[in-house]
């Protein structure tokens, strides 16, 4: 086979190329030979279809994404040490100490190779932590799947479920929260994203470009191989047909054994000042890992392609290029710190190899057994790929959708006491109220002797500084019902949940990552709700003066004509600064008073009771109340740091009824409560006071020696706050004057969906 040289390609220019498979449209590769002056090399084609891919470039979200910077504060700013625009965002959370965090998608790959796409999505946003500098703490799992009972959430969710618990668990990092949602219209498009948290000394924080003439670049890990060849960057830029994709790259295939050793190889490489900063391979591999260090250091770069150690040597350039292998990163390392790296490197039997050497051309040039393959400025490959604004549109049936409000005309609402209380057994063995433990318990959530608190828990808590006991809070959420009825106030109701969350555990909320998850960019109903749930979180980011440091756009969740519910999954992190007072969501101690924070009202949009009971979707969603959602926070987090709660659990999915449920089935301790004040007060019945979806709630248990503070301290601040009954040493739940369900019999319930369904 000949190689397709810059000299071929100078003197070849009427030669066929295979842009279009590669996923290049005809206006793209037309730039890319003006960009060159020629047509591009196979090498350079393979590098530019990549790395200008949906997945990579962001071509049609960039115009929107913009905003996330240009409605940050300097307020904002004040604890935001890195932003958008590396690996990771990081934070200062005190004490000399940062965290970096960030969320990101690995959807498609899932759903053609469950367990090896899962756990490579794990792996990959664990590297991306690794490569600020940091020491991976935790992880977390917000997952989305089809119908329950289809078959073909049955191949997928076992085989995702084991490659997240699979990849985390040998990687020795807990797994403290997460979503598992069923919903039809994730049916052929399951959703898996995966977050990760980690921690690190301000002084310890690196970037990655390459600067400095005559530095070298190293590629170390595993070898590169033909699995993953295209993998996410073609894969994750497509729509599914009713078959499946048309294009199926290979799925990475991971050895959380490598990188377990990589990340302790890598936290040595740092600690001993050997590397001028270090790279990820995921997304587009060394296609990506060049451009992107070349284009942010000094703009040049030159390769040997054929050092790189091969697992198949009749790999060509191109799929060397091309290939997504996991576990592998590159580095910058001045001469004089070579002989060290390498030292540290077979200590711990990581191969290194010398690749290339940074150079001030402006130009990346690789070279194939002497030959050069490509000779591009570095930035047209990583930063200046296209920008579209797509056309939007509201979508049609919008209005429609909206004006169908469940009213009590239009859906039968339950009204006796019996009723209700069946209501609630329905709701909480329902697929998405039911208890998560099935998935969960695949999850070490407390290795490494650090985790604080975890799912069922409200946010997962994990500390960072054993002496002091500083931590931090995390929450992933979305609602896509919500989104689908108003994609600006849903994408704001997501986020409200996740501050919402994190305050509950005590924690201040303090920075915010994200990953928008819709369907074709080329449709102008889904560009209009994609603009429109970045509009809202922009604005609802910018009330809460808490920034967003990074994330992800997935792109292409469709099937055929039919997109997912657009589902912004949001993901807020907070600080405590001892998590030893960290405020757990149940209650455990009998006597102690409590009270609902906030305002109910009758809004029944897209809620669980409209999902489950009668399968409607229709209305609108909660109102967004911002303010309040801060107001609340500073009470839930001064009440945990005064040490006048007990308990905290926000009202979401099922409102008042599931979480009084879950706070008393968190430790098996019962409750009694009376509506009848509540719904005086906010001018509701029982049912709405149960089952609304209002926002800005919580319940909260309260010691009572600590009542007349608590009460004062929520008057002080202007929040609306009653007192509705009490935790108590009977094992039940007391809806008093309406029904009693045993507590075991509410376990029975919860408990036995998944299992059911899944074995």
């Amino acid at each position: 086979m000949r190689i397709d040289t810059v000299q071929r390609a100078t003197s070849s220019a009427d030669t066929e190329q295979p842009w279009a498979e590669l996923g290049l449209k005809p206006d793209e590769y037309q730039r890319i030979r003006e960009i060159l002056g020629r047509r591009p090399t196979s090498s350079e084609l393979a590098m530019y279809s990549v790395m200008w891919s949906e997945h990579c470039s962001y071509k049609s979200s960039k115009v929107h994404l913009r905003q996330f910077g240009e409605k940050t504060t300097e307020a904002m700013r004040e604890k935001l040490m890195v932003g958008i625009g590396e690996n990771a965002g990081v934070v200062d959370i005190g004490d000399g100490w940062a965290v970096t965090f960030k969320v990101e998608s690995h959807n498609h790959p899932s759903y053609v190779e469950p367990y090896q796409g899962a756990a490579t999505g794990v792996g990959g946003i664990v590297r991306d932590i690794m490569s600020m500098g940091a020491r991976p703490i935790a992880v977390m799992d917000p997952l989305r799947f089809g119908a329950i009972d289809h078959p073909d959430t049955h191949r997928v969710l076992p085989g995702i479920v084991a490659g997240v618990g699979g990849y985390g668990n040998c990687l020795g990092l807990p797994n403290i929260g997460g979503e598992v949602v069923f919903d039809p219209c994730y049916q052929g498009n399951p959703l898996v994203n995966a977050l990760c948290v980690g921690s690190m000394r301000h002084e310890d924080i690196h970037l990655a470009n390459a600067k400095g003439a005559g530095n070298l670049v190293i590629l170390f890990g595993a070898k590169t191989g033909g699995d993953g060849i295209g993998g996410v960057s073609v894969l994750a830029s497509e729509t599914f047909d009713t078959a499946g994709p048309s294009k199926r790259p290979a799925v990475q295939v991971g050895d959380p054994f490598a990188e377990k050793v990589l990340i302790e190889c890598c936290l040595d490489l740092f600690a001993a000042r050997v590397v001028e900063g270090i790279q990820d391979l995921g997304g587009a591999g060394l296609s990506c890992a060049t451009s992107e260090l070349a284009s942010n250091g000094d703009g040049g770069m030159h390769v040997w392609l054929d050092r790189v150690p091969l697992r198949d040597s009749t790999l060509s350039p191109e799929e060397i290029l091309m290939s997504e292998s996991q576990e592998r990163m590159m580095a910058i390392v001045t001469p004089a710190h070579l002989d060290e790296f390498v030292a540290i490197t077979a200590k711990w039997d990581v191969e290194a190899t010398v690749v290339g050497e940074v150079t001030t051309t402006g130009r990346l040039v690789v070279e194939w057994h002497g030959e050069t393959v490509v000779d591009v400025p570095p930035r047209t490959v990583a930063h200046d790929g296209p920008v579209y604004e797509r056309p939007m549109t509201r979508p049609a049936g919008l209005d429609a959708l909206q004006a169908d409000a469940p009213t009590a005309g239009r859906l039968a609402r339950p009204s006796t006491g019996e009723q209700l209380g069946a209501t609630l057994l329905q709701l909480l063995g329902s697929a998405n109220l039911s208890s998560r433990a099935w998935v969960t318990d695949q999850y070490d959530r407390y290795v490494m002797g650090n985790t604080a608190l975890a799912m069922p828990d409200d946010a997962g808590v994990v500390r960072v500084d054993e002496e002091s006991g500083l931590g931090v809070a995390i929450s992933t959420d979305c609602n896509s019902r919500f989104v689908a009825l108003d994609p600006c106030a849903g994408a704001q109701l997501a986020l409200a949940e996740a501050y919402r969350n994190v305050a509950t555990t005590g924690a201040t909320p303090l920075a915010v990552t994200d990953c928008l998850n819709f369907g074709s960019p080329q449709d102008p109903e889904v560009m209009w709700q994609f603009a429109q749930a970045v509009t809202g979180i922009a604005d609802g980011c910018q009330q809460l003066a808490i920034p967003v440091t990074g994330g992800n756009v997935s792109l292409y969740n469709q099937t055929g004509a039919t997109a997912i519910h657009p589902t912004p999954v949001v993901g807020v992190l907070g600080v405590l600064h001892d998590v030893t007072r960290r405020t757990p969501s149940g209650w455990r101690e009998p006597g102690e008073a409590i009270y609902l924070l906030g305002v109910t009202r009758e809004e029944l949009g897209g809620s669980s009771w409209a999902d489950v009971v009668h399968g409607h979707l229709g209305g609108l969603p909660p109102v967004v109340d911002l303010d309040a959602e801060r107001v609340l926070a500073q009470v839930l987090v001064a009440a945990s740091r005064d040490g006048l709660v007990s308990a905290a659990h926000d009202l979401s999915d099922g409102g008042l009824a599931i979480a009084l449920t879950e706070a008393c089935l968190r430790y098996g301790v019962g409750a009694r409560v009376a509506l009848h004040e509540l719904c005086e007060r906010d001018g509701v019945d029982p049912f709405a006071a149960l089952f609304s979806e209002s926002v800005a709630r919580a319940v909260v248990a309260v010691p009572d020696a600590a009542q007349a503070r608590f009460a004062d301290e929520c008057a002080a601040r202007g929040l609306p706050h009653l007192r509705i009954g009490e935790v108590t040493d009977e094992p039940a739940l007391d809806v008093q004057a309406l029904f009693t369900l045993p507590l075991p019999q509410l376990r029975k319930v919860h408990e036995a969906t998944l299992p059911a369904a899944f074995g």
